[in-house]
C-alpha cells in the first residue's frame, strides 16, 4: 500500500492553475497518479471536463506526455500507443518502462467509449482506464448518460409536471468491466485518497488492463457548494448507493462496509439536481431508488460473502 507522507513528497502529475470548476475533486485523482508508482505514465484523455479543464492552448496542467483524444477513441488510442511501445521495447530502441493510463467521463466512457473501452480490455492491453463518473454529460451542458442515477433531473430529462427526472437506472459499468474477465476491476471515490491510491496503484502496476471507476461529484451538475464535493462523495459512499469493491481475477472483495447504512435521502437530497424529489407525490420515486440500492448491495454483499 503506497505511504501516504511519501506520495506527497513527489511531484504530482498535475499541475495548479487549470480551469476546471472551483473545488472539482477530479485533480485529486490526477495527482496521484505519478505518485503511487515508480514507472514513467502516458496518459490520455476522451473529450471532457478534464481535457478541456486542462489544455486549453497553448496551455496545459499536465507534467506528464499526454494525449487528448475524441469522445469515442480514447481507448483505442492508448492500445496503439501501448502496443507501439511493446514493439520498440522488443527491438530495444525504448528502454524505459512505461505504463498506460487512459481518463474519462462517464459520457465517453459509459455511452460514446463504450466500443473503444470493451476492445481495448477484451485484447489485453497493458492500461489502466480510470472513469471520473459524476453521472451525466457535465461538460456539454449537463445532459443525462448511461451513469445518471435514477430521478436525477438533467437537462435532457428534466423534472418537471410530467417527469420526476430520469426513468431509468444507472448502468453498472463496473459490472460490465468484470464480465471482460480482466484480472482488475474495481470501484472507488474520490473522498477516499488512501483506498483510491491503493487501487490506482495496483491498476496501474499489473501487466494488463484494469478498470476503476471512481465517484466524482460535479459542482454545477450536481448543484452543490464548491466545498461540498468530498462530503457528497462520503455520502455516496455511506448510503451505500456506491460501495467500494474491487474484484482481482474474479474474485469479489469489500474494502468498505458502513457501520450503518443510511438513507438515500441523506445523499440526494444535497444535491440540487433531486431536490424535486422532496414533493409528497415524488415519494415513490425515492422509495425506488431506494429499492435499486439495496438490491445492488444484497448482491454486492453475496458476491464478496459478507451477506
Amino acid at each position: 500500500m503506497p505511504n501516504i507522507q511519501e506520495m506527497a513528497k513527489k511531484e504530482g502529475a498535475f499541475s495548479g492553475g487549470h480551469r476546471l470548476c472551483a473545488g472539482c475533486p477530479v485533480p485529486i485523482f490526477t495527482k496521484m497518479l505519478t505518485r503511487v508508482t515508480d514507472y514513467d505514465i502516458v496518459v490520455g484523455s476522451a473529450t471532457g471536463c478534464l481535457e478541456v479543464g486542462s489544455s486549453i492552448f497553448p496551455y496545459s496542467a499536465w507534467k506528464i506526455p499526454w494525449i487528448h483524444t475524441a469522445f469515442e477513441n480514447a481507448a483505442a488510442t492508448m492500445s496503439g500507443v501501448e502496443a507501439m511501445y511493446k514493439v520498440r521495447k522488443k527491438e530495444g530502441s525504448i528502454r524505459k518502462d512505461i505504463k498506460f493510463v487512459v481518463t474519462g467521463g462517464d459520457g465517453g466512457t459509459y455511452d460514446i467509449g463504450l466500443q473503444s473501452l470493451s476492445g481495448a480490455m477484451e485484447r489485453g492491453h497493458d492500461l489502466l482506464y480510470i472513469c471520473y463518473d459524476n453521472g451525466a454529460y457535465m461538460n456539454t451542458g449537463v445532459q443525462r448518460s448511461g451513469a445518471t442515477p435514477f430521478g436525477a433531473s438533467t437537462t435532457t430529462s428534466p423534472a418537471g409536471l410530467k417527469s420526476a427526472g430520469k426513468h431509468q437506472p444507472r448502468k453498472d459499468l463496473t459490472a460490465i468491466m468484470v464480465s471482460h474477465h480482466i484480472e482488475y476491476a474495481a470501484q472507488a471515490s474520490i473522498h477516499n485518497p488512501v483506498d483510491l491510491s491503493n487501487k490506482i496503484r495496483k491498476g496501474i502496476e499489473l501487466d494488463g488492463p484494469a478498470f476503476i471507476n471512481l465517484l466524482s461529484p460535479c459542482i454545477p451538475g450536481w448543484k452543490i457548494e464548491s466545498d461540498m464535493a468530498v462530503e457528497t462523495a462520503r455520502l455516496g459512499v455511506e448510503t451505500c448507493y456506491w460501495p467500494l469493491y474491487e474484484v482481482i481475477n474474479g474474485r469479489y472483495m469489500l474494502n468498505y462496509r458502513p457501520k450503518e447504512k443510511l438513507p438515500i435521502s441523506e445523499w440526494i437530497f444535497l444535491q440540487g439536481r433531486f431536490s424535486h424529489l422532496k414533493k409528497k407525490e415524488n415519494e415513490p420515486v425515492v422509495a425506488e431508488l431506494q429499492r435499486q440500492v439495496d438490491l445492488q448491495w444484497d448482491r454486492l454483499l453475496k458476491l464478496t460473502s459478507e451477506s
